[in-house]
């Protein structure tokens, strides 16, 4: 069982990690910074450099603590958190990934709450520091903060889209 955890959060928490670096640098086939702000502009984000940053560094940061199996409620929490906004924003076209939908970050956020869910395994971090076994609260909380932060961050941050304008 181990085995199979420590294969999932290290499949799952370099994806995050990849995904955070490219929003913010030129590596793993990025756009660099100014790529990412245009990206969350063409989305309908504000907060321009500031929101891609943001948006970045919290995928990488999560997806690294997820990776190591440290702080693994916390990091399943930010992992939660920047996914859910990325379904929000797939959200209109439908589930399935072939359409842009949203199947990807569903897919990533079960998992992390899984990861919650079952702790992080022998072969982590948080075993090694003796912060295992997480009590099975954690699991919902990780979920239900991470949907609500993400959930707050599209409320807050994403600008209505603006009323068609007839022609006269």
């Amino acid at each position: 069982m181990d085995t199979g955890i420590l294969i999932l959060r290290l499949l799952v928490g370099l994806l995050v990690t990849g995904h955070g670096v490219q929003k913010v640098s030129s590596h793993l086939g990025g756009k660099g910074l100014q790529g990412g702000t245009e990206e969350f502009r063409a989305d309908g984000f504000r907060g321009g450099a500031l929101t891609a940053l943001a948006a970045g560094g919290g995928q990488i940061g999560s997806g690294l603590l997820l990776a190591a199996g440290l702080l693994t409620p916390l990091a399943a929490t930010g992992t939660i958190g920047v996914m859910t906004v990325a379904l929000t924003v797939k959200w209109r076209h439908g589930l399935w990934v072939q359409n842009d939908g949203y199947e990807y970050p569903l897919v990533l956020i079960g998992t992390a709450a899984a990861l919650a869910a079952t702790g992080p395994g022998a072969w982590s971090f948080d075993a090694a520091l003796g912060l295992t076994p997480y009590p099975l609260w954690w699991a919902p909380l990780a979920l239900a903060a991470g949907v609500g932060s993400g959930l707050l961050t599209r409320l807050v941050l994403h600008r209505p889209a603006a009323p068609a304008v007839a022609e006269r």
